[in-house]
């Protein structure tokens, strides 16, 4: 189906819809081209982009039917998984993807400059920045992986390169000490990467009682970019129904 939007608006214009085939989002000509599904980690760079308030192309696959599998799209990403990001270029003359959540948000984060979503370069908060920026896909998702699905056999932790479940939480909290954000006063694309995946965490029920996540989440639900994006994906999903 192609649906036509701007950044920032609630309603789409919807053309139509493809059965058999994936799904395209278009706005006029916009720099960057988001291959997307509803209900999986391309979630985060949706709501990364509303952030931002720049304009977007979104790409959406359906996972039930498996369009993100056909063969334009493991052109763009042989892996076969969403987010994938295309970057036209501030000339429309380029073509450059970027695949990985961390990289993705590393990358328009840095590109999107305006929109103050990463430290300088040059800022002392730079290093506490991408160390968060990484952290939910390099140790909480691996970590809650392993919790969920108990290896068979003890693995030493010698030999994985993240802490336990409840050790990789412990450490959010205590980062979020001095709040709201994980750097204090500035949200940055860290807290998309990581807010989004304790969010998750938390409506499926997985994610433990502890007072400074639960003010997290709620300070996360007061971002207005958050309920933009959240507005699109329950509207796209809707369509898909």
């Amino acid at each position: 189906m192609v649906l036509r939007d701007r950044p920032g608006c609630r309603r789409s214009a919807i053309a139509g819809l493809a059965t058999n085939a994936r799904t395209v989002v278009a706005m006029s000509t916009p720099r960057f081209v988001l291959h997307y599904a509803p209900g999986s980690r391309a979630f985060r760079i949706l709501w990364l982009l509303e952030e931002a308030r720049v304009p977007y192309d979104l790409v959406v696959y359906d996972l039930q039917k498996g369009t993100h599998k056909d063969s334009a799209y493991l052109a763009l990403n042989p892996d076969g998984k969403v987010p994938a990001l295309l970057d036209r270029g501030p000339r429309g003359d380029w073509s450059v993807i970027v695949t990985e959540s961390a990289a993705i948000s590393t990358y328009l984060a840095d590109v999107c400059s305006e929109a103050a979503l990463a430290p300088a370069p040059t800022s002392p908060d730079r290093g506490p920045y991408l160390t968060w920026l990484v952290y939910c896909s390099a140790a909480l998702e691996p970590a809650f992986a392993d919790f969920m699905f108990p290896r068979q056999k003890e693995v030493p932790r010698s030999a994985v390169g993240w802490p336990s479940y409840d050790a990789t939480l412990e450490r959010v909290e205590h980062a979020l000490e001095r709040g709201p954000w994980l750097l204090g006063d500035n949200f940055t694309a860290a807290d998309v990467m990581l807010g989004a995946m304790l969010q998750w965490l938390s409506a499926w029920g997985k994610l433990p009682p502890r007072a400074p996540l639960d003010r997290y989440l709620a300070s996360l639900k007061t971002r207005e970019g958050l309920v933009r994006a959240q507005a699109k994906e329950a509207e796209i999903s809707g369509r898909l129904a």
